[in-house]
């Protein structure tokens, strides 16, 4: 078995050719002519591999037939370390290599039903970069297609435009370190999806999903700085499938939930602040912050459209011109929110930041104190901090101001955010139970907010036009009376998480 570790990196055909011309690319040496590679993936008719994240494939290569087996990898900012076994392939399958023993008994209950599921076809250009003594990478160019046919006869297929970057000898570091000089000057993209994963997507006819935030793994044996950089990956992971779905997709989701990634990125910094050096966090909370902000309204307004104008019923009781006017405003501000939004989502620069924030995650030392701290102890003081500072901000919306009960909900949210973070290392029903009353009250402070945003939002449209204002007077009268009750209650309701028990 050998481990593979490289590092993907999607990038538009029309840069290829800068991705040749550029001096490290130019300088490395390259093995041999560009090659033509035939791969054909197997599974079983009801895809059991799949299920178990294991590929089978043989790939021509000229005259030379081979059979590989890999394993599915954790990967991070196009970051994959994954476990393959390659061998001669001589028309039959052979899997006495594979030294797996669960991977080796799958194998070995359905070689005899394994069958062409989809096919790749790609030309690779193969290049060694060598900086340094004790370096070395492959640097590979790979552009083709993806070729599925459906079981209803349909045929599919996709592009492929990749540069990868494989270790022989260094470190992880050297690989990110590398596709930073890269993206410097090229459209560069991290990827974590396989080929045989777009494959089998291509395969099954499903669409791209926006990912949500993955749960914490974190083990009360690791340290302080490792349990941040596990957690800091994941956000990662949500960051980068999220700005690569934005890029190809309209669904407004994608933008929410890369803008998520962002949040849950800065409160992760903010939470391990003390183990961590404070440069890298000072840095990384301003160029997060900065990243968020380049998509502007189209959350809010989105919120808007959905949570406040779609539930409003008029029929018979607003006026019909007036309401369908302010309508269409609103709906004309979303649709130029949205735009604006996927304007500044450059892939490019979303690919340039992954791949420095990956190499920053790298490059953290871990400091005697953080090597010593107990997991566990480390986690309860900083959410009975998280919690204080909750306290301070619910004295300070006694007066039920609107921008003191939208810092309580930006509190709760960061304490939902740790307990979300340190979750594995208390009692499992406990933390669910008080984490589903936190998110209950953080979405009561939500809906404050919401209405109060709107009605300056309503007010700017309408202006001085009498039918505007009337239908923007009708929206939040529609909306008053749940305002009204939930501002009553709020703080009723918010009390007992800041002072009664909790899991920890």
């Amino acid at each position: 078995m050998s481990q593979e570790i490289e590092l993907k990196l999607a990038l538009p055909a029309r840069a290829v050719a800068a991705l040749r011309r550029h001096p490290l690319i130019a300088a490395a040496a390259p093995l041999g002519k560009g090659q033509t590679l035939h791969n054909t993936y197997y599974d079983t008719p009801a895809l059991d591999l799949k299920a178990r994240r294991v590929a089978v494939r043989t790939r021509q290569q000229g005259r030379i037939w081979l059979q590989t087996v890999k394993c599915a990898a954790l990967s991070s900012g196009g970051l994959s370390h994954r476990p393959e076994w390659e061998q001669p392939y001589t028309g039959s399958f052979d899997f006495s290599q594979v030294d797996a023993p669960d991977t080796a008994r799958l194998l070995a209950r359905h070689a005899a039903s394994l069958v062409p599921v989809f096919t790749t076809r790609f030309r690779r250009e193969t290049r060694r970069h060598t900086p340094r003594d004790g370096v070395s990478i492959l640097v590979m160019i790979d552009t083709g297609n993806i070729d599925a046919t459906t079981t209803d006869g349909e045929r599919h297929t996709d592009p492929i435009c990749e540069l990868e970057l494989e270790l022989e000898h260094g470190t992880p570091l050297d690989l990110i370190e590398l596709a930073c000089e890269l993206a410097r000057d090229l459209p560069l993209m991290p990827s974590d999806v396989s080929k045989a994963e777009r494959g089998y997507r291509l395969f099954l006819q499903q669409p791209v999903t926006p990912l949500r935030a993955e749960p914490s793994c974190i083990t009360a044996e690791q340290n302080v700085v490792d349990a941040f950089r596990s957690l800091a990956l994941s956000c990662l992971r949500q960051w980068q499938a999220n700005a690569s779905g934005a890029a190809h997709s309209h669904d407004p989701d994608f933008i929410h939930q890369l803008r998520v990634s962002q949040r849950r990125l800065r409160s992760l910094l903010k939470t391990f602040a003390p183990a961590l050096p404070a440069p890298f966090v000072g840095e990384w909370n301003v160029r997060l912050r900065d990243n968020t902000n380049r998509f502007g309204d189209a959350r809010d307004l989105d919120v808007l459209h959905t949570e406040l104008l779609e539930p409003v019923q008029p029929e018979g009781l607003a006026e019909a011109d007036g309401m369908a006017r302010l309508l269409r405003v609103a709906t004309d501000a979303r649709v130029a929110a949205r735009r604006s939004a996927e304007r500044n989502l450059d892939p490019a620069a979303q690919g340039r930041l992954m791949l420095e924030f990956s190499a920053a995650l790298l490059r953290l030392p871990t400091g005697p104190l953080a090597a010593a701290a107990d997991m566990r102890t480390f986690a309860r003081l900083r959410l009975v901090r998280l919690r204080k500072r909750g306290r301070r901000q619910f004295d300070a919306a006694g007066g039920l101001e609107p921008t003191r009960l939208h810092a309580l909900r930006i509190g709760f949210k960061q304490l939902r955010y740790g307990i979300e973070f340190f979750a594995p290392l208390f009692p499992a029903k406990a933390t669910a139970r008080y984490t589903a009353e936190l998110t209950r009250a953080q979405d009561t402070l939500g809906f404050l907010q919401d209405v109060d945003i709107a009605r300056g939002r309503l007010a700017a449209w309408a202006g001085a036009d009498g039918g505007l204002g009337a239908a923007a007077a009708f929206i939040l009268g529609w909306h008053a009376p749940r305002y009204a009750r939930l501002r009553r209650r709020v703080l009723h309701d918010c009390e007992p998480l800041l002072w009664g028990k909790t899991p920890w």
